[in-house]
């Protein structure tokens, strides 16, 4: 499984110790910079989209903002793989901020893949399976394939809205439900990628930086290591290192 250390830093995308680190970086961080940073490792873009939907209950970006920012990106900053489109979240409280069903939430994602694919076609969309129940993942599936989309050739499938069930059966059920899509999981803290990690072909994380919050570096000068590059690379390699669990059976 390949790890992407998600950092609110972009500039980290320039520093040596991060050569052979992917980075996933957000656009909500990126879009600040009139001069790009540059870079020396592989990265990934992120939309943004749980703090867009969470703060305004819709997408204020519009498809082509969001499009001709991702295409700077790609064109100026070494390293880019591929991007999240602007996905709709399904956690209860999402949905209560948008005030629509986990339906049209599915819906308004597949939308986005659609339409960004047609702004850029060169630019690599990343689908994204949103839902809250195991089966509202299928049916997901499902539509996506009758909307033309065939996911299994797909070389990325993101897999939304379990970050905050990681850590439960559930979680690790719907993982096993969708081989074999070739999943990105976004958010993946270290007992999820110990449990269900080998049926990821990737991953993120930022939970160093609440880690490093909360309990820095004993010998770190910093009072603080929510935003220090060697606690993020130390606990990047701690990630990297872990045993996946021998047996994992379909059902």
């Amino acid at each position: 499984m390949k790890f992407y250390l998600g950092t609110h830093r972009p500039y980290w995308l320039r520093y040596s110790q991060f050569k052979d680190i992917p980075l996933f970086v957000s656009d909500r961080t990126l879009r600040k910079y009139k001069n790009l940073p540059e870079s020396i490792t592989e990265w990934a873009c992120d939309s943004g989209g749980f703090t867009e939907l969470s703060t305004y209950g819709e997408w204020k970006t519009t498809p082509h903002r969001y499009a001709a920012r991702v295409r700077r990106y790609m064109d100026n900053i070494y390293g880019f793989q591929w991007a999240s489109p602007q996905d709709w979240m399904c956690e209860p409280w999402i949905l209560e901020k948008t005030g629509k069903t986990v339906t049209e939430h599915q819906e308004l994602s597949i939308k986005s893949l659609a339409n960004l694919r047609t702004l850029s076609s060169d630019i690599h969309w990343v689908p994204v399976l949103q839902g809250w129940e195991r089966d509202d993942y299928l049916r997901h599936w499902e539509m996506y394939e009758q909307a033309g989309f065939n996911l299994e050739s797909e070389s990325i499938v993101g897999l939304g809205s379990v970050c905050r069930r990681q850590a439960t059966k559930e979680a690790e059920w719907i993982v096993k439900s969708l081989q074999p899509l070739r999943l990105h999981g976004f958010g993946m803290k270290k007992t999820a990628i110990q449990n269900f990690g080998s049926l990821l072909s990737s991953s993120d994380s930022m939970a160093w930086s609440y880690g490093g919050r909360m309990k820095p570096d004993p010998n770190c000068p910093k009072k603080s290591c929510a935003n220090c590059e060697h606690f993020a690379i130390d606990w990047y390699n701690s990630v990297i290192n872990i045993k996946y669990k021998e047996e994992l059976s379909l059902f």
